[in-house]
């Protein structure tokens, strides 16, 4: 008899406990369990003869090469592996139920490849953890007994979040499943704001929460910033709409909530909402998808194959400043004509005529204008749309995805864009890249980033439950 275990795709069974970089982890799972599950090699174990040897036969052409016979290997190294692919597919069930929702075992079993057996002692064990609980039974569709509806608790497993913006800073409790358990935000006067005041901020904000980053159910702290980010350390080399360069943002964040600096993930707010975006919004099930995050400035984060791109040092994504305008403004970056003058919150505001408010009310402001019939509204909206298809075909023509989700302030925007944003985009795209090319709004709204440092926080749960 044999039961079938999965192991990375690497060759080597993933880790006793999550240590790796919750990027990778991200990038390994891919988009869904499913995915997950096919970017695995398959090995068969043999249960052995009562009294023999408990070894683990490696059939696959994916195992390490030791130089040594695996079949001779003592009895605790045999142990040893099986309780390491025991904790893959714990953390393989709970992610089918993070992504997909409640699953009858049955379904986990088919979703997963694992035997109807190894799936109900699996359920029992995340029972056992508090992580799932099983109530009701699903619809028979074939003999034997009724399989028990498997659900998250939420609660069970929650990442503190917050994102720094140049008008707001926004902070939410989320759970295992997307489930936002508490959300809170402030407005910012506007101006420029230290380092070290904003985290003092974020401590207020996150403190007036009912859990926060100490509190036993939480697993850690991310953070989403408009710079380039360092992600080993949470170091900030330069955000020039916050107007911070070389702030050790992690380390301040871990000092203010005293908790270990390892458990403070801060990202860049791009790449965080492509990730919120391809694990729980418009770009569900897709492998090659772009983030427009649209601010006072504008980034763009990457999906490509399933997996995010960063970049060889993890700045991968800075389309606000890509050149669209030679003749055009001066950007905060130093240069002239980037795309974000074009296209960011105060180009929309100055061209509309707008003044004296900041943000998502200011994109209100504007179109309020519109559907006035104000003409001065409603040519700043066109002009919008024509430099962001100027950037989107730029990125189409280089990419070539599959979804291209607006973020952000583009968000509300996007039904008064759409038409001279498709226009522009077509006429710089090559006909065949831009065919395939969906462009939407964000399904997840201002939520995207926080969702995406969510993915990121909880990873480590995902990767192995039993540390909860």
């Amino acid at each position: 008899m044999a039961a079938m275990v999965a192991v990375s795709r690497a060759g080597c069974l993933m880790g006793v406990s999550f240590r790796g970089d919750a990027w990778a982890y991200l990038s390994e799972c891919q988009t869904n369990p499913r995915q997950r599950m096919t970017c695995v090699t398959r090995v068969s174990t043999a249960l052995p003869r009562r009294g023999a040897r408990q070894d683990v036969r490696m059939d696959s052409p994916a195992a390490p090469a030791t130089g040594k016979d695996e079949r001779s290997a003592p009895a605790t190294r045999g142990g040893a592996r099986a309780s390491v692919v025991r904790r893959h597919n714990l953390g393989l069930l709970l992610e089918c139920l993070h992504l997909e929702g409640p699953a009858s075992r049955s379904e986990l079993g088919a979703t997963t490849g694992l035997s109807r057996s190894t799936v109900a002692d699996l359920v029992h064990e995340l029972v056992r953890s508090g992580l799932v609980v099983e109530d009701g039974v699903s619809p028979s569709s074939g003999p034997g007994r009724p399989s028990p509806i498997v659900r998250l608790r939420g609660s069970a497993a929650v990442a503190v979040v917050v994102e720094l913006g140049v008008d707001a800073v926004s902070a939410a409790v989320i759970g295992l499943g997307g489930d936002v358990v508490d959300h809170r935000s402030v407005q910012l006067a506007g101006m420029r704001v230290s380092p070290e005041d904003t985290v003092r901020q974020v401590a207020d904000l996150v403190r007036g929460m009912d859990i926060g980053p100490t509190h036993p159910r939480a697993v850690g702290l991310g953070v989403a910033v408009p710079g380039l980010v360092r992600r080993a350390d949470g170091f900030v080399h330069v955000a020039p709409n916050l107007g911070w360069k070389d702030v050790a943002l992690g380390g301040l964040l871990a000092e203010a909530f005293d908790v270990p600096l390892d458990r403070v993930r801060v990202g860049n707010e791009a790449d965080l909402g492509a990730v919120g975006e391809h694990r729980r919004g418009a770009g569900r099930g897709c492998g090659h998808l772009v983030f427009i995050s649209g601010e006072v400035g504008i980034g763009a984060g990457l999906i490509i194959g399933g997996q995010p791109m960063l970049g060889a040092a993890g700045y991968a994504g800075e389309a606000g400043h890509m050149l669209v305008n030679p003749d055009g403004r001066p950007c905060t970056c130093g240069s002239s004509g980037c795309w974000e003058t074009e296209v960011g919150e105060s180009a929309l505001l100055r061209a509309a005529g707008v003044r004296d408010v900041r943000g998502l009310a200011a994109v209100d402001a504007v179109l309020t204008r519109v559907m006035a019939g104000d003409a001065a509204a409603t040519a700043a909206v066109a002009e919008i749309g024509h430099w962001l298809g100027v950037g989107v075909g730029n990125i189409t023509n280089l990419l070539n995805p599959e979804v291209v989700v607006l973020g952000g302030i583009l968000q509300p925007l996007f039904p008064f864009v759409r038409e001279p944003m498709l226009d522009a985009m077509h006429a710089r795209c090559l006909g065949p890249v831009s065919q395939p090319v969906r462009v939407v709004p964000s399904a997840l709204g201002t939520s995207a980033q926080l969702h995406g440092a969510a993915e990121v926080v909880l990873a480590s749960v995902l990767a192995d439950p039993t540390t909860r």
